[in-house]
């Protein structure tokens, strides 16, 4: 579905080359290594399949001192988590030191979390 619905909302930057949708594991996208400058994941690491593993995956893709952002709309603290985590099949919502922590083993550096506490958004960026 989100494959579909971002094909459809990006149909004219693909009719002009400028965007490319593609469906792949994250643990083994379809890139070389050290490809991309910026790699970043909008509500999606909830439902990442052994999230160290899938950081590992990104980290291969990104370039010497290339920037990994993470951008979720709950931050594992807000209360709320275990309520989607028992509707939603296979999500967990990560606490800010959960990311820390699964990012640095995955090798990154230089891992910094913003959050909004008022409304428990959280952006995570790392570094190769």
């Amino acid at each position: 579905m989100s494959v579909a619905k971002s094909s459809k909302v990006n149909t004219d930057a693909i009719a002009q080359g400028r965007c490319e949708v593609r469906e792949a594991n994250v643990a083994a996208l379809p890139f070389g290594d050290s490809q991309f400058a910026l790699a970043t994941a909008f509500e999606t690491v909830y439902f990442w399949p052994d999230i160290e593993k899938s950081f590992a995956g990104v980290r291969r893709i990104l370039s010497d001192g290339g920037t990994f952002l993470i951008v979720n709309e709950d931050d594992g603290l807000s209360g709320n988590n275990g309520k989607w985590e028992k509707i939603i099949d296979g999500m967990h919502t990560y606490t800010p030191d959960e990311l820390k922590t699964h990012l640095t083993a995955a090798g990154f550096r230089n891992v910094t979390i913003h959050r909004d506490e008022s409304r428990h958004w959280l952006a995570a960026i790392a570094q190769k």
